[in-house]
């Protein structure tokens, strides 16, 4: 091929999502009338321009490339209305024009290794970007008196009304001049990939000057200057298995802010210039007119005259600083002096964000959804969920069979890894809720879900990956459950994909989980494991299985769950005698076993307190298992005060080693620290036990102390000191030393009245 042919080609470089650029760019066309017009974009998404033009697509949208050998890629190639490279493919299709993507297939670029040096994404207008030095934009811009290269772009490029005979070449030196630097191999790959896609249409009979390429600047100066080396080409990797297909895209995602490496920093206000044909004092004018509606919403004051005082401030800002029209520092710096008074307060939290905007793009019907994506879009619409790319915030109330189904639906997409909503608090507060929380035995109880909901582009991506799971996303959820217990090491595992199986309404599942809880339970050795299953067991047991409609019936769960709590009973002496490092779990399974036998009828609530019993008495456990069982019993008033004050001096006597009085300490303690201190009894052996260990033991054993009466309260600590100063008998030495205080206080009092009194005649006396 003759690659001195680029150089007759008809070429525009672009900026990717620039206002100013797709004006230029569509007179260019009018004036050139092209016969193919060539554009960046992977070539195997050329089928796809149909879609992207046709009367129903509103963008953003976004072509997406994801890989369909079940790993999971995939990548995004956005387009906003205002991007060049969009308005051609409307150009073309609207005159009848040939038109074709030409960059590297999809599957190439999935298969691209991005983390490999000189693989990173190419800056927006090719600048290299040195590792201890400021990018060559951002230092040009500064040298020219600018804060930022955007600042630069929009004064120098998207505000002055350009011809194309005026803008082309000052954007192809632009380019030339940020490019001289060395670039990624990568860039120059595909550099040479589309080099030859350009070249194959001229040998095709198409003459170089009725091709028009319209591409990233960075490649444009490549391709003018003849830089280009073909043997690069054949260092792409091999492509892997992949489709193509187009999604909605968001204001958001096209922001400069979100990390999107070629966006810009405000879509909405450049949507809003590309609309009024470039005129930017036009856009300046209704985002000043739409802050002063939000500020008006929320109670602020703001005039239609407010709004005129700021537009007449932007301008001659941009007056004072040479510009040709006012651009985003001079519409924020105007609005902060104007509509805030001042105050940057509201431009940061609320106002900016509708400069950015929240607009979700709309895809043609003709691109045909997959199942999963026109079920999630279905959900959302009839139950009015969220569906704008900001964070709402909404709640259920789990009494109704339309809120419960709401709820099922945000489960399955939370177990299924679809990114949409997460579990932001339960009932009336607002603590965000830890994602371990999300299910399980905790969403099981609740009467009251708090969702903070926000669709992004992730969503329909992770939408599209998952449908080699299954076509429904009960089905996509089901299989990720059956994943789950496949791998499932013990019988707290299963329980939990038993639990999330009721929580998600997946019936299928529930059946096997039960199964695989039973096998798991017949050898797991593993108290912790088996309290968790019981009490897993114990919530289906009182809340049922409706949510899952499942066939295996709640007498099939009761029974298991009876077995399970008998088979952790069996565990309790046996992992109470366990090292120091295991003794936390130990301690929560012993917890859990006892709300269980308190709460669930079924359970053996007998062989429980036997087994407590047993614990609270045994030398052989861990001491502060006997201390837990110990304060639950006493709790649970199943052992008298009396004699929980004799097995707590017991435990803390001299006979006992210093470190494990502490350990049961700590353990008596953890059950309900307030009823516990306010027993005298029990102050008065923890008050012996203090005083009788001796300097050196109490040394060695002051970490575990700390560690037992550190998860004391304020209130706790009160009740403690007063019950060991009634102990001591100190009460009345403390009311004696009180009323000696409350006199002197008394005699200081009347003293200072006296002296106040007269400074205040002798100053009646000077005025």
């Amino acid at each position: 091929m003759d690659f001195a042919l680029l150089s007759r080609v008809l070429h525009f470089p672009v900026r990717h999502h620039s206002p100013r650029t797709t004006a230029v760019l569509q007179q260019w066309l009018e004036r050139v009338w092209p016969e193919v017009v060539l554009v960046e974009g992977p070539c195997d998404a050329t089928g796809m321009v149909d879609v992207l033009c046709d009367a129903q697509t509103r963008p953003p949208v976004a072509i997406l490339g994801y890989r369909t050998d079940g790993t999971p890629a995939s990548s995004l190639w956005p387009f906003a209305a205002y991007s060049p490279e969009y308005q051609a493919l409307k150009w073309a299709r609207a005159k009848g024009v040939r038109v074709e993507f030409i960059d590297i297939p999809v599957g190439v670029s999935l298969a691209v290794d991005r983390q490999a040096p000189g693989a990173e994404q190419e800056a927006e207008a090719g600048a290299p970007v040195p590792d201890d030095a400021v990018p060559l934009t951002d230092a040009f811009a500064r040298s020219r008196g600018y804060r930022s290269f955007e600042e630069f772009w929009e004064a120098a490029f998207e505000a002055p009304d350009w011809s194309p005979e005026q803008f082309r070449p000052m954007l192809i030196a632009w380019a030339e001049v940020v490019n001289a630097g060395p670039r990624p191999g990568y860039h120059r790959q595909r550099d040479a990939f589309m080099a030859r896609k350009v070249l194959e249409v001229v040998a095709g009979g198409v003459a170089p000057e009725k091709v028009a390429v319209v591409a990233g600047a960075a490649h444009t100066a490549a391709f003018l200057a003849n830089d280009v080396e073909p043997a690069l080409e054949a260092r792409l990797p091999a492509g892997v298995p992949c489709a193509v297909t187009v999604i909605p895209f968001s204001f958001p995602r096209l922001a400069e802010q979100l990390g999107y490496g070629a966006g810009n920093r405000a879509p909405h206000f450049y949507q809003k210039a590309h609309e009024a044909h470039c005129d930017f004092r036009r856009a300046t004018l209704e985002v000043l007119l739409d802050f002063a509606s939000h500020l008006r919403m929320r109670g602020f004051s703001a005039s239609l005259s407010d709004v005129l005082e700021a537009y007449r401030l932007a301008v001659t800002l941009s007056d004072l600083r040479e510009k040709s029209a006012p651009g985003l520092d001079e519409l924020r710096e105007a609005t902060v002096a104007t509509l805030c008074r001042g105050d940057a307060t509201h431009v940061d939290g609320f106002l900016w964000k509708s400069v950015i905007g929240h607009e979700v793009g709309q895809v043609a019907s003709r691109i045909g959804q997959n199942s999963l994506q026109a079920e999630f879009w279905r959900e959302v619409g009839e139950r009015r969920l969220p569906r704008t790319d900001s964070p709402e915030t909404f709640a259920l109330r789990l009494n109704n069979p339309v809120e419960v189904g709401s709820s099922v639906f945000l489960h399955r997409l939370r177990v299924a890894g679809i990114p949409y909503a997460s579990l932001s608090g339960t009932g009336s507060s607002r603590k965000q809720a830890a994602e371990s929380d999300a299910g399980g035995y905790a969403a099981l109880t609740r009467v009251r879900e708090s969702w903070q909901a926000q669709w992004t582009p992730s969503t329909d991506v992770a939408l599209v990956e998952k449908i080699v799971l299954g076509d429904s996303l009960e089905g996509v959820t089901t299989r990720v459950l059956q994943e789950r217990l496949a791998q499932a090491k013990s019988t707290a595992d299963a329980a939990d994909v038993l639990l999330e199986s009721v929580i998600t309404g997946c019936p299928q599942t529930v059946a096997t989980a039960l199964q695989a809880c039973d096998a798991h339970a017949a050898t797991d050795a593993d108290l912790p494991s088996l309290a968790s299953a019981a009490r897993a067991l114990s919530g289906l047991m009182a809340y049922g299985t409706s949510r899952a409609h499942s066939e295996v019936g709640d007498d099939a769960v009761a029974a298991l769950g009876e077995k399970t709590f008998g088979r952790a009973l069996l565990r309790v002496r046996e992992a109470s005698a366990c090292a120091p490092d295991a003794v936390a779990k130990v301690l929560e399974a012993l917890r859990t076993l006892h709300e269980v036998a308190l709460s669930q009828p079924r359970a053996d609530k007998e062989g429980w307190l036997a087994e407590a019993r047993g614990l609270m008495e045994s030398h052989a456990v861990h001491p502060a298992t006997s201390g837990l069982a110990t304060g639950l019993l006493y709790l649970a008033r199943e052992l008298p005060e009396a004699d929980v004050a004799l097995e707590v001096g017991r435990r803390l006597s001299l006979a006992v080693e210093p470190a494990d009085a502490a350990a049961y300490l700590e353990g008596f303690l953890q059950v309900n620290a307030l009823v516990l201190v306010k027993s005298r009894d029990v102050v008065k052996a923890l008050d012996d036990f203090l005083v009788s260990v001796e300097p050196e033991r109490f040394r060695q054993t002051l970490p575990v102390l700390r560690r037992a009466l550190g998860t004391l309260g304020a209130t706790e600590r009160r009740y403690l000191m007063e019950n060991v100063m009634g102990v001591r008998q100190l009460k009345d030495k403390g009311r004696a030393v009180k009323a000696v205080l409350e006199e002197k206080d008394k005699a200081t009092l009347k003293d200072m009245s006296a002296d106040l009194s007269k400074a205040l005649d002798d100053l009646d006396d000077l005025l």
